[in-house]
């Protein structure tokens, strides 16, 4: 009779299959506003994320770069699972971003 072969023992799910959610949340390189990728106005998003940019002290790029960075992982990562309307608004909060920081 052959030797079975024993199942590898099911991994705990631990708090690291969120990684990208505690980016966005603990950015050692932006303070983040709470909620900011739900607001609904791109503008409003592009600004917030402008001003976090420019008052962080920790970030090592420049402000624009930290920024756009940080909208763009979001969209990478979120983007996934967020409804196309939703999509759309954070595409043209990457518009609203260049115009604040006059690269449009």
């Amino acid at each position: 009779m052959a030797a079975r072969r024993k199942t590898a023992a099911k991994r705990k799910t631990t708090s690291k299959r969120f990684w990208s959610a505690d980016v966005t949340e603990h950015s050692d390189a932006l303070d983040l506003k709470k909620d900011v990728f739900t607001l609904r106005s791109p503008r409003s998003i592009a600004q917030s994320l402008k001003r976090s940019a420019e008052h962080s002290h920790r970030r090592k790029s420049s402000p624009y770069r930290s920024a756009m960075s940080m909208l763009t992982f979001y969209l990478n990562r979120a983007g996934k699972n967020l409804p196309a309307a939703r999509k759309r608004t954070l595409e043209k909060a990457k518009d609203e971003l260049r115009k604040a920081f006059g690269r449009a």
